[in-house]
């Protein structure tokens, strides 16, 4: 079996993710159900083979960190098909893979349902956005389509501190930087730190993971840049809860007070399961209002989802209201909903 041929019925068939894994016939993401190619099961041998025919699809990428430590993440393209990001791993003592597809062109905003009040953020001079969701919810997408927004219309300089890059920006009216952790930068703190000497006007932070890379983030987004990040969470409360968790006791209350002034927006987001077969978004989005920077400060953070849950308007709607109006279009079942509902004793009320 050879990886390309794999890789091109992965594209042809619309997979997000491919896995490459012994004991296991080659099987694919699609629509949020996972398929098997055939009933062959791999072999430790065969899915070594893959993952090395892998590394020489990645420009002939050095395979000795993944045999070291045992898991490995990368991106490479393969020309006139799509890009891949990889997450090469370690298993029983065998070589697996997930890769997730990457198409090279990125898809129209309107055309995969995030709404204009997102993308309105891109308007923004300075502050953090946050985009949160689960693993595999669309947050790299919509991340890249707000960048993208950014680079053909309006004139800046975007830093992006990725691991790995996923999407290509070419340089429009903005000029683009690009930066893989581990191959360009040693880690997001020293990127990030590094970047505010740049001259940045927007900085792309892949990910928030430790309260070193989220107080230098929010130091940025405090001198007048806009910091564009994501959380594993759902939830405006929740994702204010984690940053404030993630410092030690005694640094809490200062990092409340600078929250509260930098943050402008969060965007929680899901995919559910359409009625075509296919899936669609369903987003929370919470614009920081001058009530809301209030809640953050006096700690009533509890609050925010309340505020969220009954304003219901373009700028400010709950995950709920969301499903409500996919419900109302017909892209989504009643039962379908309710079973990704904040509150699904009240959504079924309003349905």
């Amino acid at each position: 079996m050879k990886v390309t041929d794999l890789l091109q019925k992965a594209v042809a068939d619309h997979a997000s993710d491919i896995f490459i894994i012994a004991g296991l016939p080659p099987s694919y993401r699609a629509n949020g159900r996972i398929l098997r190619e055939h009933e062959e099961k791999l072999m430790p041998k065969e899915t070594q083979a893959c993952i090395e025919e892998i590394y020489e699809l990645a420009g002939n990428r050095d395979i000795s960190n993944l045999l070291k430590r045992g898991d490995d993440d990368f991106s490479f393209a393969v020309p006139g098909l799509s890009r891949f990001r990889v997450s090469a791993y370690k298993q029983r003592g065998a070589l697996s893979a997930v890769i997730r597809v990457i198409t090279f062109d990125l898809p129209h905003p309107e055309d995969i349902g995030i709404p204009d009040s997102v993308m309105d953020f891109s308007k923004l001079s300075k502050g953090l956005v946050l985009v949160t969701g689960p693993a595999g919810s669309g947050k790299s997408t919509t991340l890249a389509c707000l960048v993208n927004q950014i680079n053909h219309t309006m004139e800046k300089h975007i830093i992006t501190l990725e691991d790995p890059i996923e999407y290509l920006h070419r340089h429009d009216k903005s000029i683009v930087s690009q930066r893989e952790i581990n191959i360009d930068t040693l880690s997001y703190v020293n990127a990030l730190r590094a970047s505010l000497r740049q001259s940045p006007d927007v900085i792309l932070l892949g990910e928030m993971r430790d309260y070193e890379t989220i107080d230098v983030a929010m130091t940025a987004a405090e001198t007048s840049h806009l910091v564009f990040s994501t959380l594993h969470t759902i939830g405006a409360a929740n994702t204010i809860d984690r940053i404030i968790d993630v410092f030690p006791a005694n640094q809490q209350r200062q990092i409340v007070v600078q929250l509260s002034m930098v943050l402008q927006a969060v965007v929680s987001q899901q995919l559910i399961p359409a009625t075509d077969g296919t899936q669609v978004p369903a987003f929370e989005v919470m614009t920081v209002t001058p009530a809301i920077r209030n809640m953050i400060r006096d700690n009533k953070i509890p609050q925010i989802d309340g505020t969220v849950y009954s304003a219901n308007k373009e700028d400010m709607h709950s995950m709920d209201y969301s499903l409500q109006q996919l419900v109302k279009s017909g892209k989504v079942t009643a039962e379908t909903a309710l079973s990704y509902a904040t509150n699904p004793e009240m959504l079924k009320k309003k349905l």
